[in-house]
């Protein structure tokens, strides 16, 4: 089945462009796999218009429905292959073949995550990942940094903009070396290195984490500093779109266009700070760069 436009990923990114082509009228077909990270976000506090917070899986069922009364398709399932196919692109969904002359791969970023079942459903609510979307909802309060070596002691350092009550528990106890040690000594931030053995939490409440030693953590408020992200870039890599030595997509910054023409890139596989309301952005301005070259072929 051909398309005017592929969209691999139906996360933020892939859901705003989508909206957009729909708009556009064109046919379009999402392909999404549903494990973005977006699904594991259970509220995004900096997005215009919810100033409560909206879950990750909220904002992908309003934007399907959205969608969908657009005219987009939709596909669940995994794109396992891409490769040319005369003037455009092939993708493989289960054994099935879709094409397309033009891609846009919004294939997101999945955060590295240690395997506490307690741990998910405090997501977005009162554990963390990103500093620079969540800081604020820790503002002068006790907050526990669970994380690997230097990564957690940046991240540390970063939160100390908004608290100066901060633990930082070295999980993984990766090196830190003594020019660190020192940084935290200085800005009183107590330093544990000690692997967790249970994480403590009452439905999306954090409480705090059991050490293995048998000593108790207590606290409300929990970032995650574990670098090593999953960047999902493997299908760029086999159509040969330039990327970064961390594996993120180079575009370009006015069309969101790979190196390889009539492939687009947005969201938090691209080259760029990773946040939802930036997604929406490049989703759409990539769309708008698509319809151009889709008229343009109609002239």
């Amino acid at each position: 089945m051909n398309f005017d436009c592929i969209i691999i990923g139906g996360g933020i990114a892939g859901l705003q462009a989508s909206i957009q082509l729909g708009r556009y009228m064109h046919k379009v077909l999402v392909i999404d796999s549903g494990d973005g990270r977006s699904t594991l976000c259970r509220s995004y506090h900096n997005i215009l218009g919810y100033p409560d917070g909206v879950s990750g899986l909220g904002l992908r069922e309003i934007g399907r429905r959205q969608a969908e009364n657009l005219g987009v398709q939709f596909l669940n399932g995994k794109a396992e292959s891409i490769g040319k196919e005369n003037e455009g692109f092939q993708v493989s969904v289960n054994g099935e073949a879709f094409t397309s002359e033009r891609l846009l791969l919004a294939t997101g970023v999945m955060d590295r995550i240690p395997d506490f079942p307690a741990l998910r459903p405090c997501l977005g609510i009162s554990v963390y990942v990103c500093p620079d979307c969540d800081g604020y909802e820790v503002k002068e309060k006790r907050t526990i940094v669970i994380g690997s070596g230097k990564t957690g002691v940046e991240m540390a350092k970063t939160l100390s903009y908004w608290t100066k009550e901060l633990i930082y528990i070295n999980h993984e106890q990766k090196m830190v070396d003594q020019n660190d040690l020192q940084i935290l000594r200085e800005q009183r931030i107590e330093y544990i290195e000690m692997p967790i053995k249970q994480v403590l939490a009452s439905e999306s409440q954090l409480e705090g984490f059991l050490l293995e030693s048998g000593e108790t953590i207590w606290g409300n408020q929990a970032f995650l500093a574990f670098g090593g992200n999953e960047v999902r870039s493997h299908l760029a890599r086999q159509l040969g779109v330039e990327m970064l030595e961390n594996n993120h997509l180079v575009t370009d910054p006015r069309t969101k266009m790979t190196n390889i023409h009539n492939v687009w890139a947005a969201g938090d596989v691209v080259a760029h700070s990773e946040q939802a309301t930036i997604a929406m952005g490049e989703g759409s301005q990539a769309a708008i760069w698509i319809h151009k070259d889709i008229i343009g072929k109609c002239k």
